[in-house]
């Protein structure tokens, strides 16, 4: 599953034809995918198989109206990306966060979790 952004400003009609064409050159290329808008300019690409999620992220960050990818809580951004967001692949905010909560909690379980302590010199 990845999320799909349309440059622009468009109305959710516009949206549905983009994504329809972008839908349909995927499935001429043999790729079996659902779309589903979820706003006016968002659409869910679920994909059947989903070794093809890169080939796919690819196809579509070349199109002229993407604006943005997200694929597992990467975005990348897409040929139709404003200049302040191209050229960059961020990670959603909480993502990092959560990732250095996780690292503190296990540096610090490694510290608790030592088969013997050091004995202390009398």
């Amino acid at each position: 599953m990845m999320f799909v952004t349309v440059s622009g400003n468009p109305t959710e009609k516009e949206t549905e034809e983009i994504t329809s064409l972008w839908q349909g050159s995927l499935f001429n290329a043999n790729y079996d995918v659902q779309r589903f808008i979820v706003g006016s300019n968002r659409a869910i690409f679920m994909l059947r198989d989903g070794g093809y999620a890169w080939e796919i992220k690819d196809f579509l960050i070349s199109q002229e109206r993407c604006a943005d990818v997200t694929l597992e809580g990467q975005v990348y951004p897409g040929k139709g990306a404003d200049g302040s967001e191209k050229g960059r692949n961020k990670t959603k905010p909480e993502k990092a966060k959560k990732k250095k909560d996780a690292e503190k909690k296990s540096k610090s379980s490694q510290e608790d979790n030592r088969a013997t302590k050091q004995r202390e010199d009398l």
